[in-house]
């Protein structure tokens, strides 16, 4: 080893040092991310048996697959919790066999909400089907849409935070963020019913509370007004509340703890909204005046469009 590179190690073993916030060198309790997304997976095909399977699933079997999948997730997803909760400051001195115990009851907890998540997908895959004439059947929608892969793993995740689970829960919501442009805070509340349109880019907060019937569309905001008070803020009720029957259109950002929606409210695309809305409105951002003008560079338009590259 070169004198220089010695040189770069020592360096970074340094910034260790400095920086030790950022790092987790001799701790036992580290989550692993990639077993969390291999839960998540597992019970993708609980939820939805037989979509997500390389093979057929038959009805003579389906018991051993289902307690299969169930055990792998007990095991695995017990093993997680009791990492994170005993990575807190609060359990560090607490015996490793009473941080298990609490985990196996955790997940024990949440493995009796699967029929509840269940229901709440079946509304939200039936929503997302009924308000898209481009979808051709149900299978459509659960294969393919980014918006019912990002609620179901918002639904698993909402569930473990209910149950106090910290950090997973959000590790789970990123994860499914980063592939899909859709980002939900696992401690949001959303009804039944919840269709996301395209999704790309929409933002849900954490105190985000959403009614059953509601539609919102690609680069939709439901967030803060500030958190220039960061942590000082934490467990206020920094964003909106949006009635049933709700409809949001693009590009729409509604914000502030104090702003409701009321029922049957329709927002138009491009919206900013930080007031709260009576029930029953139609709101609508007035079209900005289009402006039209040869450019310079064109002498003549052919077949309706012009002859130059931009």
């Amino acid at each position: 080893m070169s004198d220089r590179t010695k040189t770069i190690i020592k360096d970074i073993l340094d910034s260790y040092g400095e920086q030790e916030m950022t790092v987790r060198i001799d701790a036992e309790n580290i989550v692993n991310k990639e077993i969390i997304i291999e839960v998540i997976e597992e019970l993708r095909k609980i939820l939805f048996p037989g979509y997500f399977d390389k093979n057929r699933v038959r009805s003579d079997y389906i018991e051993y697959l289902v307690g299969e999948r169930i055990e792998f997730i007990q095991y695995h997803l017990k093993k997680q919790i009791a990492r994170v909760l005993g990575s807190r400051e609060e359990c560090e001195a607490c015996p490793k066999s009473g941080i298990s115990s609490r985990a196996e009851g955790l997940v024990d907890d949440f493995l009796q909400k699967i029929p509840k998540i269940r229901e709440y997908l079946y509304t939200d895959v039936q929503a997302a089907y009924d308000g898209d004439p481009a979808a051709y059947s149900t299978d459509d929608v659960i294969f393919s849409y980014p918006g019912i892969y990002a609620i179901t793993v918002y639904r698993i995740a909402h569930e473990l935070v209910l149950l106090g689970v910290p950090t997973i829960p959000r590790i789970m919501t990123e994860y499914v963020h980063g592939l899909t442009g859709i980002d939900i805070h696992p401690g949001a509340t959303i009804g039944r019913y919840f269709c996301i349109d395209h999704g790309t880019g929409i933002v849900i907060g954490e105190t985000t509370t959403i009614g059953e019937h509601v539609k919102i569309y690609q680069g939709v905001t439901l967030g803060a007004l500030s958190t220039k008070r960061g942590q000082l803020m934490k467990g206020e009720k920094r964003h909106p509340t949006i009635g049933n029957n709700v409809t949001i259109y693009s590009g729409t950002s509604v914000l502030g703890g104090e702003t409701v929606i009321g029922d049957g409210v329709t927002i138009g695309g491009n919206a900013f909204i930080v007031n709260s809305i009576s029930a029953g409105m139609k709101v609508n951002v007035k079209n900005p005046e289009l402006q039209y003008s040869r450019d310079s560079r064109s002498e003549f338009v052919q077949d309706g469009f012009w002859d130059w590259v931009i």
